[in-house]
């Protein structure tokens, strides 16, 4: 298992903090820098919120070491032909370093602001599987196709340039759902992204994900297995007990939520079981954008052991 850092970009990301988070990233070792895709948070206040895109793009150009991309962008907010060109190029710019987070949508407050359709749960899952098979199809297929859905319709389409990786960048189904995420995981994906998932709930997923690939005649490694984690990292006990208090919850219950909590032998601790139940990547939720000096702590007390 490695471990990449996971920003969230509606709360205050600018281009400042972004330039220092990506040559943190860089300079420290993590596997990967990943991103969410929020014009701003479910409750006020109003934040600096990055770009997605053009902040990946960014990555692409001004990094090369480790992987990159969105956790996770929503259909909601764009075509998925556009989402599926964009993504070709970064990837292409970055030297094949791009995985494509994507994900159905959740946040009403956002879409009602900017006036975008989030729908209703049902709807929302229909759109999420006919973009996914629009994006599959677009980054796989040489020749031109066409795709008649509800929600999208494409008449002899075709993505050119066609993207140097072949197949252009993996997918990431992103999402806890038991039933319809991990089918569409097992259906089009390379990779599924859990939120907050402790060891045991982790492994009920897994064994859930292995039954769907098998109806889809697929092998359990086809599809990489990945977690989104908050954490709450000290170097000494005060600084535990801070982070605690900023979440609002007992370490008990963070821990319960499948937070990452303590020092860093305490962390490392928790890492390890969810490397022992088959988890291959934990994508840190690091709040605190301006933390550098923990970030590094971090970085020093946890990332040797999981190179």
């Amino acid at each position: 298992m490695d471990l990449a850092l996971m920003i969230e970009g509606q709360d205050g990301l600018n281009w400042k903090r972004w330039k220092r988070i990506a040559q943190a990233a860089e300079d420290l070792g993590f596997a990967g820098l990943y991103r969410s895709d929020h014009y701003t948070n479910p409750e006020p206040p109003e934040l600096d919120s990055l770009e997605l895109w053009v902040s990946l793009t960014y990555l692409a150009t001004h990094t090369k070491r480790f992987e990159f991309g969105p956790l996770v962008s929503p259909f909601s907010f764009r075509h998925p032909s556009i989402t599926a060109r964009m993504a070709a190029s970064v990837d292409d710019l970055s030297g094949g370093r791009l995985r494509l987070g994507l994900g159905a949508g959740w946040n009403q407050r956002e879409h009602n602001m900017f006036g975008l359709g989030l729908l209703d749960v049902k709807g929302r899952m229909q759109r999420f599987q006919e973009g996914l098979e629009v994006i599959s199809k677009l980054l796989k297929s040489d020749k031109p196709f066409s795709f008649l859905g509800k929600f999208y319709q494409l008449k002899g389409a075709i993505l050119l340039p066609r993207p140097a990786r072949l197949g252009g960048p993996p997918i990431v189904v992103g999402g806890n759902g038991q039933r319809r995420t991990l089918q569409f995981a097992a259906k089009y994906a390379d990779e599924w992204n859990g939120t907050s998932q402790t060891p045991e709930r982790f492994r009920d997923r897994m064994r859930r994900l292995d039954e769907y690939l098998a109806a889809e005649g697929r092998k359990p490694s086809d599809v990489r297995r990945t977690a989104m984690a908050g954490v709450a990292f000290g170097r000494n006990k005060r600084e535990v007990e801070e982070k605690i208090a900023f979440y609002g919850r007992s370490a008990e219950e963070l821990r319960a939520d499948g937070k990452l909590v303590g020092g860093g032998n305490q962390i490392v601790e928790q890492l390890n079981a969810l490397a022992q139940v088959g988890c291959q990547r934990v994508m840190l939720q690091w709040l605190d954008q301006d933390d550098m000096d923990g970030l590094e702590a971090f970085a020093k007390a946890v990332l040797p052991q999981f190179k």
